[in-house]
């Protein structure tokens, strides 16, 4: 069985998960509120790293500056008296009235600027909290309607944005990198920036795109029926993975924000043998924070909040394990080089080789036997299996 959680797991947890009290559209909370500073000395005893949060999560949204300063104090007095440390803040441009038309792209030119200035306040917060990584979903950055938002324009303003931010923190010195977390729908009935492939493409066209990579969730990419192995694997192989976000989900429906593999198993299995086996050298290929962005079932009490935190570590070690093991049985590596998995890490063309030299190898077209090829199996299914029997602890 895995070991306890410990910091070296880097597991961390939004303030707004634990600290969800089960409201929803169709009912009212189902829990009390929960202190921030009880939610860092809990996540720290059940072996949690870190704690992350959006502005009005720590402050009530228009605190004045007296009650700001003191929740923030409390909150540091425990990040230091637990040793917790916080990885990753944001901030909510999604929650109050002002922001129903977006914040960064509303139609309207004041609430833009409002939203500018909410912000960078945040953003100087997450910089004096050590915060490395600063992540921006547009949750309503989008429309109901397709007349009532010029996209293009949507767009500028949401470069805009960002490249003001991205602007203030190399001007103050911060080490901070942004991190846009996509999201096809919901809130909005269609959210800017839907996918990874989305946002990678607007990352391109940046002031600073070295500052700007991406935080992808399990069920904002399984909402839109993608995989989610999948984009984090391009996001890696772009070398934009600053930040990722767990959880689980059952297929193309609303945000679920399960409890991390109390989705797709298998893909959760996939997910973690590339986090921590991915590298080309076989080592972890992503270093950061294994954040979970869930919620407790709004069927739990308090006693269940703390139960679901543990479970979203518990799974993940569970899976990382079996990764390890996946990894280690000889079988495993014997149907690997069957269905030739590595030989696609070798290069299509000879080293120096050319068109010219490609159209002249008589064995590469002329002489390849195409019916044999296609006659040939790749083994997939056998490969496959082998996964769900370490998966299931049949192996």
């Amino acid at each position: 069985m895995p070991a306890s959680p410990t910091p070296a797991d880097k597991f961390s947890f939004g303030l707004w998960t634990v600290g969800w009290p089960a409201r929803d559209p169709f009912g009212d909370a189902t829990r009390p509120p929960l202190d921030s500073v009880e939610a860092v000395h809990r996540l720290a005893e059940l072996g949690a790293y870190g704690i992350t949060f959006h502005d009005d999560d720590l402050v009530p949204f228009g605190a004045d500056g007296a009650t700001r300063d003191a929740q923030i104090a409390r909150f540091r007095k425990a990040l230091d008296e637990t040793g917790m440390v916080v990885p990753m803040v944001t901030t909510n441009l999604f929650a109050h009235p002002v922001f129903k038309d977006g914040g960064f792209t509303s139609n309207d030119r004041g609430v833009r600027r409002y939203a500018l200035r909410k912000v960078l306040r945040n953003v100087d917060l997450a910089a004096e909290l050590g915060a490395k990584t600063f992540v921006m979903w547009g949750g309503r950055e989008g429309s109901e309607y397709d007349l009532s938002k010029d996209v293009r324009s949507a767009l500028d303003r949401y470069r805009e944005a960002v490249d003001l931010l991205t602007q203030y923190v190399l001007d103050r010195g911060y080490d901070l990198r942004f991190a846009i977390e996509p999201k096809p729908n919901e809130p909005r009935g269609d959210i800017l920036l839907p996918t990874v492939g989305h946002a990678l493409a607007f990352i391109s066209g940046l002031a600073h795109p070295e500052l700007v990579g991406l935080n992808p969730e399990v069920g904002h990419e399984q909402m839109a029926g993608l995989n989610f192995a999948h984009g984090i694997a391009q996001a890696l192989w772009h070398g934009k993975l600053f930040h990722i976000d767990l959880n689980g989900q059952r297929g193309v429906k609303y945000d679920q924000d399960l409890v991390f593999g109390h989705g797709d198993l298998l893909n959760a299995f996939a997910l973690v043998d590339l986090l921590e086996h991915g590298a080309p050298e076989g080592g972890p290929a992503y270093e950061g924070p294994r954040h979970f962005d869930y919620k407790p079932s709004r069927t739990e009490d308090m006693a269940g909040v703390w139960a679901s935190a543990a479970a979203n570590m518990r799974t993940y070690l569970l899976l990382k394990e079996r990764a390890a093991a996946f990894r280690a049985d000889p079988e495993v590596a014997e149907a690997l080089a069957a269905s030739r998995v590595a030989e696609l890490s070798e290069p299509t063309l000879n080293d120096g080789e050319g068109h010219a030299d490609l159209l002249a190898d008589r064995s590469s077209f002329e002489e390849f036997d195409a019916d044999a090829a296609g006659a040939r199996g790749y083994g997939f299914v056998r490969l496959n299996q082998l996964a769900v029997e370490h998966l299931l602890g049949a192996r």
